[in-house]
């Protein structure tokens, strides 16, 4: 508690508070710090879930190096303030003790498709505003990629499970283990009544390399074994996992605390092209992973993977180009498999409603406020704009539940 009330000083100390304009959601770090130092932590608590629900999650897995740390005015003498742990001191009381007041009902219903982190924020807001809420996952709970991508020593998640006691007193239903596109439609949706939907579906359709082997049994894909590692019992002794994102991160790390087995990272290309975040590759390297940069997978085999080297050419006009060594590929042996190149969206909404269009990477076609092609439907998150972070869902979806709020009073004639 020290260390955060020594945090909460220097930082008001700042005559220019960069940190708000580097978070997506423009936390209001400078009245949190304060309200903290006040003894008004209830009140601060109350400032961070109002701006962003998520805020006792995205103060543990966003990329502070990036946003309000990395926009921190202490950063030229290299001690930056770090409001994150501040944040997840207060913000973590808050969601343990707050009691929420359901709000008097404005007789809009709204639906929500998909409880990851665009389908909680959207449906908070909205249920805040008093629109009668229903959230439908797939999947048994909420939380999406929170609680099924993320491992547990990353974010706990009986978070989920607190906020889902703030979501019930606001009067959100959640309905589980329900797919929305081949049974229940949108059309039907609408017709029994919904005045908006929103579409927060995220990606969860793992990326192929496209390369022979990928159908062996020893072969996985990250953002699966992260849904449940304890069915992935047999991995063997050694695994390789081809990719360097935050989910190749997770999964490896993952494995070297369910198992004894050695873990190598297989990248294309070098250390300073890592997807993942700074912090995650030094905990990976601190955890034992081993990381083999500019390695190009050609074919995956029983016991490994057969790969290549790539030569990477750097140019006199500042161009950078990439070769791969055919002639000196070599097998790099391992008992199983992890593929962790990104993941796109499912299509089962979509190719059961022809009127929302989508990109050519399968993605919905939305604006910066959520409209689709089809009128009363919006989406925000991963499933718009690719896999990004978390609190950048948040951002997304707070613009989304503006638009929602004046279409459906529009709808409805009511002008404010």
């Amino acid at each position: 508690m020290a260390d955060i009330i020594n945090e909460a000083q220097r930082c008001l100390k700042c005559k220019k508070p960069m940190c708000k304009e580097g978070c997506p959601v423009k936390t209001e770090v400078p009245l949190v710090m304060q309200l903290l130092l006040d003894g008004k932590i209830d009140e601060a608590g109350e400032v961070l879930f109002e701006n962003n629900p998520l805020t006792a999650l995205c103060s543990r897995i966003c990329p502070h190096e990036k946003n309000c740390m990395g926009h921190c005015v202490l950063n030229r003498k290299g001690m930056p303030i770090k409001f994150y742990e501040v944040e997840q001191y207060i913000s973590t009381f808050y969601l343990e003790k707050a009691r929420l007041k359901k709000v008097e009902p404005n007789g809009f219903r709204l639906a929500v498709i998909g409880a990851g982190p665009a389908g909680i924020t959207l449906a908070i807001i909205m249920a805040k505003k008093g629109y009668k809420v229903t959230i439908i996952d797939s999947k048994d709970k909420i939380g999406g990629v929170l609680r099924y991508g993320i491992p547990e020593f990353r974010l706990p998640k009986s978070l989920l499970d607190k906020l889902l006691m703030r979501m019930y007193e606001l009067g959100i239903l959640f309905r589980p283990n329900t797919l929305i596109g081949p049974t229940v439609t949108i059309d039907d949706m609408f017709r029994d009544g919904y005045d908006a939907i929103f579409i927060g579906t995220g990606v969860w359709n793992p990326n192929r390399l496209k390369i022979p082997g990928e159908s062996l049994g020893n072969v996985h894909f990250a953002i699966d074994y992260l849904k449940n590692p304890d069915s992935y019992d047999n991995l063997g002794d050694h695994v390789v996992i081809i990719g360097a994102g935050n989910v190749a991160m997770d999964a490896a790390r993952t494995i070297l605390r369910n198992s004894d087995a050695k873990v190598d990272i297989i990248f294309h290309r070098g250390r300073e092209d890592v997807t993942a975040l700074e912090e995650e590759l030094r905990f990976a390297e601190i955890d034992g992973v081993h990381m083999n940069y500019y390695l190009n997978t050609v074919r995956i085999e029983d016991d490994g993977i057969i790969v290549e080297p790539v030569i990477k050419e750097e140019h006199e006009d500042g161009t950078v180009e990439y070769k791969n060594d055919e002639t000196k590929q070599f097998k790099f042996n391992s008992s199983s498999v992890i593929i962790a190149i990104g993941q796109g969206p499912l299509s089962n909404i979509v190719k059961n409603n022809k009127q929302i269009e989508t990109t050519n990477k399968g993605l919905i076609e939305a604006s910066e406020t959520g409209k689709t092609t089809r009128e009363g439907v919006y989406a925000a998150g991963d499933v718009v704009s690719g896999a990004k972070t978390v609190v950048q869902a948040v951002a997304a979806t707070k613009l989304a539940a503006i638009e929602i709020d004046k279409y459906v009073k529009s709808k409805h004639g009511i002008t404010e």
